[in-house]
């Protein structure tokens, strides 16, 4: 009798442990990460936008959390990737274009660390940092960009889906859409996407490609100077950026009204189609039934020059530069919020394991976000950030500030002499440098100190 019941009870027990075992996985969100490529903060619809159609993004601000002071530390596209998969400044990865992240790093990203605690992990589109072994990271992934072998638009239009030639958003979409179709029941999963758009192709005359399914949108629309873009703005630039790659761009896009309007109707036809393809995920996600269970978080990977001050591209420490997109959607605690405190890119990291409840490394450096569904407020005792752009190349002056909720301070790392000092709160378009002004050397003084400061510990956080 005393066998019978310790045989019941051990089947009771392991009966409980694999039901509870169950469950839990059940209760763990699937969560969907989109990353754009070069979408500025602004080129949104919730954000003001009259102009751009974006639909599906503002129905995930609409019923989620919306950012409207998000940034990235670092204005570049490989700086600011390998920020958002380890959770760390740019300073203390050390990663940037010509280089390999370190092991320890990649070992120590929010994809390994999923994959470690039991979810299903998959990658698409434009990884853009240079590591080798996505298959430690991904259970599926499939790395690719625009093919710089072509200088016209085969550069977006290169990848087939049954022999049918399409735009990468749609392909990256389409993987996406089959990831969510085949995931498994049994665990949940982390979907990464990286659409390459709406980033310009560089090579090639025209810049902007976009799909039929977008051709018609703006085409009546004329759109508007950009802001600043007086050459007096041009004329205040050190010679270094006057003659640098920021230049350079604007030739190419901006320079004559023709090009300005193609450039402009280009880039949000761009944005749009990566919208419509939003749409298309969110209904796969309906149709498996898993919607409710979904956290979708989207964010752009760095600002973007549209003419203002002559200039094209990003690498500068303005908020054209470094302003992005963030938008949280969590189904299961829906309600919006518009958030005014400041967000990184960085945070994106720990956000993602906070949603998975999983333990988040002590070592990284951004906040958890996830929070701001459930009515806190996370990130507002944020009082600044570091903003960086080490890359040492001719054309771009590597560049470095510190950046408040009213203040922005920088310099360029090889002219410390050239200081720049903004009143964000009087100045939100950085028109008037302070910073030589005498009635503002206070400031300039301590913002210098910060910066300094944050430098030497961001430095003391790398891995020997």
């Amino acid at each position: 009798m005393g066998q019978s019941r310790l045989f019941f009870g051990t089947i009771f027990c392991l009966c409980f442990f694999f039901h509870n075992t169950s469950f839990a996985q059940e209760e763990k969100p699937n969560i969907i990460f989109i990353l754009t490529d070069d979408q500025r903060w602004d080129a949104l619809g919730f954000s003001g936008n009259g102009i751009i159609q974006t639909p599906e993004m503002d129905r995930l601000a609409g019923e989620g959390i919306y950012f409207q002071n998000a940034f990235v530390t670092t204005p570049i596209c490989a700086a600011s990737r390998a920020s958002v998969l380890t959770g760390l400044y740019e300073r203390t990865h050390g990663y940037t274009f010509g280089q390999t992240l370190q092991e320890a790093y990649a070992e120590n990203s929010y994809p390994s660390i999923l994959r470690k605690n039991g979810y299903q992990t998959g990658f698409f589109g434009k990884f853009g940092v240079n590591y080798s072994q996505l298959d430690q990271l991904f259970d599926v992934s499939d790395s690719y960009d625009r093919n710089g072998k072509f200088d016209d638009r085969r550069g977006y239009f290169y990848k087939t889906i049954n022999e049918d030639t399409v735009h990468l958003t749609k392909y990256t979409s389409h993987q996406a859409q089959e990831f969510i179709k085949n995931s498994s029941k049994e665990k949940p999963f982390m979907l990464s996407l990286s659409f390459s758009a709406p980033h310009a192709h560089d090579p090639a005359k025209d810049q902007y490609f976009w799909s039929d399914d977008v051709d018609e949108l703006y085409e009546k629309q004329k759109f508007p100077k950009a802001q600043i873009s007086s050459k007096k703005y041009f004329e205040e630039q050190p010679e270094y950026v006057k003659t640098g790659e920021n230049r350079t761009r604007w030739y190419w896009r901006y320079d004559t009204p023709e090009k300005y309007q193609h450039s402009m109707k280009g880039y949000y036809r761009m944005i749009s189609e990566v919208d419509l393809e939003i749409g298309k995920i969110r209904k796969v996600l309906e149709d498996k039934g898993i919607a409710d269970n979904t956290i979708i978080i989207l964010m752009g990977d760095n600002g973007y020059f549209q003419g203002e001050r002559q200039l094209a591209g990003k690498w500068l420490m303005y908020d054209n530069s470094i302003r992005v997109p963030m938008i949280i959607y969590d189904p299961r605690n829906p309600g919006h919020r518009t958030v005014p405190d400041m967000t990184l890119n960085i945070d994106i990291a720990p956000t993602i394991l906070g949603f998975a409840e999983t333990d988040i490394p002590e070592a990284w450096q951004g906040k958890n976000l996830s929070g701001y569904v459930h009515g806190e407020n996370p990130a507002e005792d944020r009082k600044e950030f570091v903003v960086e752009h080490l890359w040492k190349v001719k054309i771009i002056a590597a560049s470095e500030g510190i950046r408040t909720k009213n203040w922005k301070y920088f310099r360029y790392q090889d002219d410390m002499e050239h200081e720049e000092l903004y009143d964000l709160e009087k100045d939100p378009m950085e028109k008037n440098n302070l910073a030589q002004k005498s009635k503002f050397q206070e400031v300039l003084l301590e913002l210098r100190g910060v910066l300094q400061r944050q430098i030497d510990l961001l430095e003391e956080a790398q891995v020997k």
